[in-house]
């Protein structure tokens, strides 16, 4: 595949040298405009429609592009302004022939109110190639065919060569936008918004009957509301926000249940049954304010004050009808759960010299979990009842981080700027009750020569906890001498540099530099140090005034270690990652025929590796390496007919290679106590052809 690469950029400059060598080209004025001069009264715009077409399936594609599917699809879009007297309005839609399709409009009065609505829609593919002997992909219940083999002891024993079927796994996300603003008396501005999310479709999930496993395709039909209400008032020395939010999810399902492909090790363990995400609130008062104190001191502080509830209704313990009498009764119908939220930031910034300014600011940040704690009976999925019940774990926090910096114009060129911040965590139930972390940072910038601009970065943080326990209510004890890395102390060091250099009129060239360091030296067990280093450079070249050449190149090398122990001891065994990024890009523009054909390119590389290796002192050998491989070329061309009226066209093609051990060669039988889906790595070659007339009125 890496073969293609140079094809594809010599494709693309082939092109371009057939047109015709570069022209002078003649300036087009027709559509320059005066950005304060005021709207042009009636209506104009511009409508787009044409055909595609895309050369074959692929869902990874497809992700996020609604180009998942090989055959033709129609290309509709376009944009409509209208100006009146005093009012005003604009409807701009994209994709409408796609699953990316979009639709967003305004329209108000001047001075007065504005009104807003929108809707949009975005798939999501998880899997591809994925299959599965289970009957009811999509409903809250899969069943296996009966009669056929099932259940049976070990993959291997499935009837899967009769009763697999191919299944997609994603979802598609709708959403719908209402909103508006109106303009009160007296410096008063009032504003609304509604936004509905509905999500439908499949995601990938997984079952568990204690020895044994199955993926699943686990059903999604949900829906997110959220209004919000505000009011402003503002004066030439203040301006004040008051408002009110509301969030509510809705799950139309409440619970998945799935046959257990698998023999049964104990009586009733036939079928197994699993709660999908409840329905929630969430409720939010919130307000901000800025003052001007002085002309060289401006004060601001905002606040939000919510409140979390979930109260669905529990499932019962278990699906099991011959270990149901041996469990006890639950202590609740319902969790109750209510978590209170409170936000606050309070900034300062004044300018006490010329060139120089200083700010600083407080934010709080608590979530405070109320929720009441209750013992509730384990049951191992639906097989065994636990000898010990659990109990529910409300996790709290706050937050809270102190800023201080500054920044200064010096003399000639020289910029300067700095601070410290610090930043304090309590939590509940975690090993640490506290950590504290302080960062010191500056960065600096100078015109160094009449050409040449230079910048760099320097931050250093330390981290700290108070003492590190042991956790005692998830079940079993971990390793008294693990520190996890989000709670562990901790050392890093961050900084860059980066130089914009102007070649001549025509050539611009930029040149970076970065680097992060961490290092926890006081972690036994765990993550012990993290290493990231990036080259990059970027290029702007006008040959010409009618051919333009950009191109960039990225390097970045991420490694890591860890320590860990099989003994529940010191360490005896460490696991190295190291991860590679390597990404070049070409895009040309070119005036073939000035006023008359624009032509383009763009030519991007991308490649990616990851090595996992372990040493454990006997010698193991390597994980096979990860990689993923991208290729894509594009180029697009705009002849106008007429004044008005213009044809484009676009090729887009793209290479996607990928090699992931975990799923590569692991079919739905290869483990004996686990059925998979079978997906393997994706892989796809892929052009997407499009022809459209536009139309500007």
């Amino acid at each position: 595949m890496m073969s293609h690469t140079p094809v594809f950029l010599l494709a693309a400059l082939g092109l371009l040298s057939v047109l015709g060598p570069a022209q002078a080209a003649t300036p087009n004025t027709s559509e320059w405009k005066c950005e304060t001069c005021p709207y042009p009264k009636g209506t104009s715009g511009t409508v787009e429609a044409g055909v595609g077409n895309v050369s074959d399936d692929s869902r990874k594609f497809g992700d996020y592009t609604g180009l998942e599917k090989k055959g033709a699809f129609a290309v509709l879009g376009g944009n409509v302004s209208h100006r009146g007297e005093g009012y005003w309005a604009d409807l701009r839609a994209s994709d409408l022939g796609l699953d990316t399709r979009s639709v967003f409009g305004r329209a108000g009065r001047e001075g007065l109110y504005t009104l807003r609505l929108g809707y949009s829609e975005i798939p999501r593919w998880t899997t591809e190639g994925a299959a599965t002997p289970f009957l009811g992909v999509g409903s809250d219940t899969l069943t296996l065919p009966s009669g056929v083999g099932f259940p049976a002891g070990t993959t291997a024993a499935m009837p899967l060569a009769s009763t697999l079927q191919s299944i997609e796994l994603g979802t598609q996300r709708k959403r719908y936008q209402l909103g508006g603003s109106f303009v009160g008396l007296d410096r008063w501005v009032f504003q609304a918004s509604l936004r509905r999310d509905v999500r439908d479709g499949t995601q990938v999930g997984a079952s568990s009957f204690f020895s044994s496993a199955a993926q699943l395709a686990f059903p999604v039909d949900q829906t997110t509301d959220q209004f919000e209400l505000s009011a402003s008032y503002s004066t030439a020395q203040w301006q004040a926000t008051l408002g009110y939010s509301l969030s509510q999810f809705r799950n139309g399902l409440e619970s998945l249940t799935w046959d257990n492909p698998f023999t049964p090790i104990v009586a009733g363990a036939d079928r197994g049954r699993l709660a999908l995400a409840p329905d929630n609130r969430y409720q939010q008062f919130f307000g901000s304010a800025g003052w001007q104190i002085t002309p060289m001191i401006r004060a601001s502080a905002d606040f939000a004050v919510g409140r979390m509830t979930q109260d669905e209704a529990f499932l019962p313990v278990t699906s099991n009808a011959t270990l149901a009498p041996t469990v006890p009764a639950l202590p609740a119908a319902s969790l109750d759960g209510r978590v209170n939220t409170y936000v606050g930031n309070v900034r300062i910034t004044a300018t006490p010299l010329p060139g120089l300014r200083v700010n600083g600011s407080w934010s709080h940040d608590e979530r405070d979990n109320r929720t009441g704690i209750a013992s509730y009976p384990q049951v191992a999925t639906d097989m065994f009842l636990a000898a010990t019940p659990r109990s529910n774990t409300p996790f709290s926090f706050t937050l809270d981080r102190f800023k201080l910096g500054a920044d200064y114009r010096g003399p000639g060129s020289w910029k300067f700027a700095g601070g410290i911040d610090h930043e304090l965590r309590d939590r509940s139930f975690t090993e640490v009750v506290e950590t504290r972390e302080t960062t010191v940072w500056g960065r600096a910038s100078v015109q160094a020569l009449e050409n040449v601009t230079l910048a760099g970065k320097l931050a250093h943080a330390e981290r700290d906890h108070s003492t590190y326990g042991v956790a005692i209510w998830f079940g079993a004890p971990e390793n008294p001498l693990l520190r996890k890395f989000n709670l562990a102390s901790r050392s890093r060091d961050s900084g860059g540099l980066r130089a914009d250099i102007t070649v001549s009129e025509q050539l611009s060239v930029g040149l970076n530099a970065d680097f992060a360091n961490d290092d926890y030296d006081d972690s036994l067990i765990g993550l012990k140090e993290a290493r990231s280093a990036s080259l990059g450079a970027d290029v702007a070249f006008n040959l010409s005034e009618a051919t333009q050449i950009t191109g960039y190149v990225h390097s970045e090398r991420v490694r890591s270690r860890q320590d860990g122990s099989t003994a529940f001891a010191l360490p005896d065994w460490s696991g190295r990652v190291k991860d590679r990024f390597e990404m070049v890009g070409v895009g040309v523009r070119h005036a073939a025929i000035p006023d008359k054909l624009d032509i383009g390119a763009d030519v991007s590389v991308s490649r990616s590796r990851s090595d996992v290796a372990t040493r454990t002192g006997v010698g193991e050998p390597a994980f096979p390496t990860q990689k993923v491989s991208l290729d894509s070329l594009r180029v697009y061309a705009t002849y106008k007919l007429t004044e008005r009226m213009s044809i484009t066209g676009s090729l887009w093609h793209e290479e996607y290679d990928s090699q992931d051990w975990r799923v590569d060669g692991v079919l739905p039988a290869t483990v004996p106590d686990l059925l998979t889906f079978g997906q393997q790595a994706p892989k796809y070659r892929i052009d997407v052809v499009r022809v459209a007339l536009r139309y500007r009125f």
